[in-house]
Parts: structure tokens; C-alpha cells; sequence
């Protein structure tokens, strides 16, 4: 029994142990149920969630993307506000489209000296103009011209593809109106400020103009090259013809232009020109403006220019200041004008052969430039050489620069001493010369005894000629050289009679010339007339009688003196074998050195220096200045006889030597101040 009992305990045991893991797996398989039921849950519960969660980042992206869009329209307001406020005045349209004159300077026989400005042609409209001109224009420059408000979008896109596939700028996308308003009221800058104030101008220039309005002042105002400005000026200068007479061909060549003015302009290959030409009327064909047989029935392998523009290769610095001259006559005129002159194209080569010649002697001398002008009696302007080299610089120094005359001035105290009654004769006591505790030197001794007049002015004796000027009185010289044309101010010092004070070329030789032109005032000029291309004539310049400011016989007795300096004294290099006077001038340390004298036909001063002022290797006006003169005067004046002054003949005894110089009686009185000359009427204009 004991046995069963245990038995029956283990048995139990057993199956108790048995039951246990049984129990177990129940329980873990209750546990993988509820996770599986709890994971399907939740899978219903995220798939019911994702489309919420999904439309949440949706509305996020959607706000970010507003308000990105909200703040770039702020911004881009603003930058159109800022632009917008600094643009420049639009409000005159008529005063932006005015052009700037061009000048076309002549010479006295009809050839052409130079063109300045710009070149502009009659103004056109395009009713003047045959219609396949504009259409040419329109065709390769902008063909939805006549659709866009002024920006082409379709054109920008296509532009920037090409440039894209290209890797670089290979086609622009500016339509017409954009390059009016550029042309207009722009810099020719590449920034993205100009840009964006192109574009704002485009849209204000749709908006008040139509588009036949816009067409038309493009076409007078784009720079075609050659100078050119507009389709008129340009037909008259590559073709001989106005714009309103060209053919198909010709307009396409025009309108081929505005990409690359210089590179396609026909003066400068015809071929190339020629070429661009066929892409404009295969453009035209394209647009249905020509068929394409009409297109390739006119195209030419070249160009054939029938009048190319020249801008003349001489006298630059005459052609500057006879425009600088006519824009002062002739007031802000916008328009084309020819100015004929009075320059000798004979006589200016002559000037810049004579300066050429000479300037490596020049610059052996230690100076750098020198300026040459030649006038007649009468003032009018012959020839001028303003500096060594125009391109180099522009600065013109027979009519801007102020240089110290040294003797050559010495001219209007001898005249002055003569009015007050000195004669050639009169003795003059070097001694004088000294004023206080200063004493003027000379070059070369200075002769203790007392001297003539007529021998102190010929060797250019600075103490006498000191001498001279006290006796005639500081204020005296200083009327009497504003009397002459001499418009630079003068101070009475003690040195005035040695030239210390700084005057003009143009102004001392035109001083010079009232000897040869009897005693009247001499007034120098360059401009005979003035009229418009193919308009009114705006100004004529009439044949003038200018006051005396000599008396005869002092001017008379000046040419005398004039004449001994070359005859004798420190002029002898200027010595031509015919009837001439001058003197010559050097400035302290050798700075400046002139010499200015005369023919009884022809009038020229000369000078050399340095434009810092820096002494020269001892230039004397006696010199090299003095052999320029007699080098130019000899050449201009070989084809002509040798006639007399112009003075009267005297009624009583002779004159000097064989200088037409005058007795003791033709000392004279300042004329009256009546007859003085108002200098600053149409003098030199110092422009």
C-alpha cells in the first residue's frame, strides 16, 4: 500500500509536472494573440493616422511656399522701389531724344579737316522710309516687336537656352524697346541694377509711346558705326544717299548693324557686312516679310560703299578750336552743322612739317613741345599747331596755354614809349634800368655808355628796355597791350616790360598783326560760316572794320625797330630775304622761347617749352624758335612778291636805314578811347 501511495505521489508528481509546461505554452500563445491583436490595432490605428499626417506636412510645405511667395514679392517690391526711385528723369522725352550736334570742319577750299560728335543724318519718320527698312530692323532684332509690352519673354527663354547650350553669351534677349532705353537714359554698364532699370524703363516707354513712335526714334538714334548715329546719317555715309532712297539690300545691311557696329559696318568689311546682310533677309523671310526667292534675289557677295566717311587727318587742333568756336556762335544746337574756315591747307601741312622737321632738335634741347600759328593781317587763322602730338594730347597750346613772353612783350613797351614821344633815336642810359636795389641782367653784357632806342630793342637789352618802359609809364604798357588784343591780366611791376606776366600765343601774334594790318585792330578768327547740313545757314561772317589802335606813324616806326631786330640783332635765324619784322622772347631759365613776327601777307608766332614749366638746355628765342619761323615764313611765303607795309608814304624825309622807319616827328598820340577795341567781343575765345 505504502508503495501505491508513493507511487501514486510520483505519479501525480509526474503529471503535475506535466500539467506546468502545458500551462505555459497556453499562456505564451495568449500572449502572441494579444500582440498579434494589439500590432493589428496599431496598423489600423497608423494607416488610419498617415493620410492626417500626410496632409499635415502638405499644409506645412503649402504655408512655407506662401509665405516664401509673400516675402518674395516684399522683396522684390522693394528692389523694384529702390531701382525705380533711382532712375533717371523720364519725364521729358522730347529732352532725352535730342541729339548731340556733330560738326564737319572745312577748310577754305572746300576739304574736309575733321568730324567731331557725332555724325546724325536728317530726322526721319517712318513714313520716309521704305517699309522693308524698319521691317529689315524689326525682323533681326526683335520679331514679336509689334506683341511684347518691351520685355519679350519667349525671346529671353530663347536666349538663355542658346547661351546655356553654347556656355556663354552667344544671344542677347533685349527687345527694341529695351535698347531705346538704354540708348536713351542708361550707361552702356553691364550691371544688374542697369538691367533691372532697363526693363522698368521698357515698360514706361510702352506705356507712353506707341509703337511706331518707339520704332522711329530707335531708328534716328542707334549708333550704326563709322560715327554714324541713326539710319539717315549712316545711308549718307556708307552709301551717298539718304535713308528714304536705299534698297532692300542696303536696308539690310543697315539693319544688320546694332549688334557689332565696327566689326560689321561696311567702310570696315564689306564682305563681312555683306554676310550679315543675308541673315537679315533670310530673317525677313522667316517672318514672312519676303518671300525667300525676293530674299536671295537680293543679296550681294560685298558691299559697295559709294562714300566712305573720312574724319580728315590734319589740323586736329585748329578743328577743335574752330568747333569749340562755332558751338559758341551758333548756341546748343542739336543739330548736324559744317563749319567752313579759314584754315590754308597748303600753309597748316606746311606748320606740321615745319614742326616735325624741327622737333628732334626740340627735344635734343631739353623741351617737349612747341606750338606753331600762322593768321593773316587780318586776324584770320591759317594754320595752327597746338602741341607735338594730338593724339598724345589734346591740350592746345597756341591757344590755352599762358607762358611767360620774355622779350617778345618788350613789343608793347617800346610801342608805349613811342606814343609818348621817343623816337628811334633817343638815347637811352642803361642805368635807368635799375629800380631800387634791383637790376635787371642781360644775356650778354650790358653796355655801360647810353644806347639808341632802335640798337637797346634790337639786342634786346633788358635794362634798357627797363629804361624804355619807366619812361613810358607801367600803366601805359598795360593799356596798350589790352588796346592790341592782350586780354590776360597785368600787374604794374617793375619787371612788366620784360614779359614776366603769362599771355597766350594766339593773342601776342595776333597783337603783332596790327602793324601788317596798318594799325587796326586785329581780332584772330577761324570760322567764315556756319550752316546746317543741307539747312539754313546760321551764321556769315562779314568783312569787318575794326577801330585804329595805331597811329600810322608809331606803327610805322615799330615795324622799323621790328625789322632791325632780323636784320641785326637777336633775330638774325629769322632772316628770309624779303620785308619782315619780329622779335624774339625767352623767359626766365630758359623756360619758354619765342619768336613772333611778320610779312606784309603773313603773320606767325612760334614758342617751345615744357608744360611743367622745367627748364629747357638754354632754348633762346633767337634760336631754334627763330630758325622755325624763318624755316615756315621762307616756304609759305616763296610763291608771292615782296610787297611793301601797308603804311602811307611819308611826306617828309625818309626812314631809318631801309626799314620804313620814321623821322622824329612820327612819334603820336594813343588814340582816343573811343577807338579801342573791345577785345572781349570775338577774340580768341581762348576755347
Amino acid at each position: 500500500m505504502a508503495q501505491t501511495g508513493k507511487t501514486k505521489t510520483r505519479a501525480g508528481k509526474k503529471s503535475g509536472a506535466s500539467k506546468k509546461p502545458a500551462k505555459s505554452r497556453v499562456g505564451r500563445g495568449s500572449a502572441r494573440d494579444t500582440g498579434r491583436k494589439n500590432g493589428a490595432a496599431r496598423t489600423r490605428a497608423d494607416a488610419a493616422e498617415s493620410p492626417r499626417r500626410r496632409g499635415s506636412l502638405v499644409w506645412r510645405i503649402t504655408k512655407a511656399l506662401i509665405s516664401l511667395s509673400i516675402w518674395g514679392v516684399v522683396a522684390l517690391t522693394a528692389v523694384l522701389a529702390y531701382y525705380g526711385w533711382t532712375l533717371p528723369d523720364v519725364t521729358d522725352i522730347e529732352k532725352a531724344t535730342l541729339r548731340e550736334a556733330g560738326f564737319a570742319v572745312i577748310d577754305a577750299e572746300g576739304g574736309l579737316v575733321a568730324r567731331t560728335g557725332k555724325i546724325h543724318g536728317d530726322h526721319v519718320t517712318l513714313a520716309d522710309l521704305p517699309p522693308y527698312l524698319p521691317n529689315a530692323l524689326i525682323a533681326i532684332e526683335d520679331r514679336r516687336f509689334r506683341d511684347h509690352p518691351g520685355i519679350d519673354v519667349v525671346g529671353l527663354a530663347r536666349a538663355a537656352w542658346t547661351n546655356l547650350l553654347a556656355g556663354g553669351v552667344r544671344q542677347g534677349g533685349s527687345t527694341l524697346t529695351q535698347q531705346l532705353a538704354k540708348n536713351l537714359f542708361l550707361s552702356p554698364d553691364r550691371t544688374l541694377r542697369r538691367k533691372i532699370q532697363e526693363v522698368l524703363l521698357a515698360f514706361w516707354l510702352e506705356s507712353n509711346l506707341s509703337k511706331d513712335q518707339i520704332l522711329e526714334i530707335y531708328l534716328n538714334r542707334v549708333y550704326l558705326g563709322a560715327g554714324a548715329y541713326g539710319v539717315d546719317a549712316a545711308a549718307r555715309t556708307f552709301f551717298g544717299k539718304p535713308a528714304g532712297d536705299v534698297t532692300l539690300f542696303q536696308a539690310a545691311v543697315l539693319a544688320g548693324l546694332p549688334k557689332a557696329p565696327s566689326r560689321y559696318n561696311p567702310v570696315a568689311d564689306p564682305e563681312q557686312a555683306a554676310e550679315r546682310a543675308a541673315i537679315v533677309l533670310n530673317a525677313m523671310a522667316d517672318s514672312g516679310m519676303l518671300t525667300q526667292a525676293e530674299a536671295d534675289a537680293a543679296k550681294r557677295p560685298t558691299v559697295p560703299v559709294v562714300r566712305a566717311d573720312t574724319r580728315g587727318r590734319y589740323g586736329r587742333y585748329f578743328a577743335d578750336w574752330a568747333v569749340g568756336r562755332a558751338a559758341d556762335i551758333a548756341g546748343g544746337a542739336n543739330r548736324d552743322l559744317i563749319i567752313t574756315t579759314t584754315l590754308e591747307p597748303d600753309l597748316q601741312h606746311l606748320a606740321e612739317k615745319t614742326i616735325a622737321d624741327h622737333l628732334p632738335a626740340i627735344l635734343e634741347a631739353g623741351a617737349s613741345q612747341t606750338a606753331l600759328i600762322a593768321m593773316r593781317p587780318d586776324g584770320a587763322v591759317v594754320a595752327m599747331v597746338g602741341g607735338t602730338d594730338w593724339q598724345k594730347t589734346q591740350f592746345n597750346r597756341a591757344v590755352h596755354a599762358y607762358r611767360q613772353p620774355g622779350s617778345t612783350f618788350k613789343f608793347f613797351a617800346y610801342l608805349a614809349a613811342l606814343e609818348a614821344g621817343l623816337t628811334p633815336d633817343t638815347m637811352i642810359d642803361p642805368r635807368a634800368g635799375t629800380i631800387g636795389d634791383w637790376t635787371p641782367r642781360d644775356f650778354s653784357k650790358t653796355p655801360d655808355d647810353p644806347v639808341t632806342l632802335r640798337d637797346g630793342f634790337a639786342k634786346s637789352l633788358n635794362r634798357v628796355s627797363v629804361a624804355v618802359g619807366e619812361r613810358a609809364g607801367r600803366a601805359k604798357i598795360i593799356d596798350l597791350a589790352h588796346r592790341l588784343g592782350i586780354t590776360a591780366d597785368l600787374s604794374p611791376d617793375r619787371s612788366l616790360s620784360l614779359g614776366v606776366h603769362g599771355v597766350t600765343l594766339i593773342e601776342l601774334t595776333g597783337a603783332y598783326a596790327t602793324l601788317p594790318n596798318g594799325g587796326n585792330a586785329v581780332l584772330p578768327y577761324g570760322i567764315s560760316r556756319i550752316e546746317e547740313r543741307g539747312g539754313e545757314t546760321l551764321y556769315v561772317r562779314q568783312r569787318q572794320e575794326t577801330a585804329k589802335v595805331l597811329e600810322t606813324g608809331v606803327a610805322r616806326t615799330m615795324h622799323s625797330l621790328l625789322a632791325s631786330v632780323i636784320e641785326y640783332g637777336t633775330g638774325r635765324n629769322a632772316r628770309i630775304g624779303r620785308t619782315a619784322g619780329g622779335k624774339s622772347g625767352t623767359s626766365q631759365d630758359y623756360r619758354d622761347g619765342w619768336f613772333v613776327g611778320y610779312t606784309p601777307d603773313l603773320v606767325v608766332g612760334v614758342w617751345i617749352g615744357n608744360d611743367d614749366g622745367s627748364p629747357s638746355k638754354r632754348i633762346t628765342g633767337g634760336g631754334l624758335p627763330a630758325r622755325m619761323w624763318g624755316a615756315f615764313m621762307t616756304a609759305a611765303t616763296a610763291h608771292l612778291p615782296d610787297s611793301p607795309m601797308p603804311f602811307p608814304e611819308q611826306k617828309l624825309f625818309g626812314g631809318f636805314f631801309n626799314f620804313g622807319g620814321t623821322s622824329s616827328s612820327d612819334g603820336g598820340t594813343a588814340p582816343e578811347p573811343s577807338q579801342r577795341i573791345e577785345t572781349i567781343q570775338e577774340n580768341s575765345g581762348r576755347r
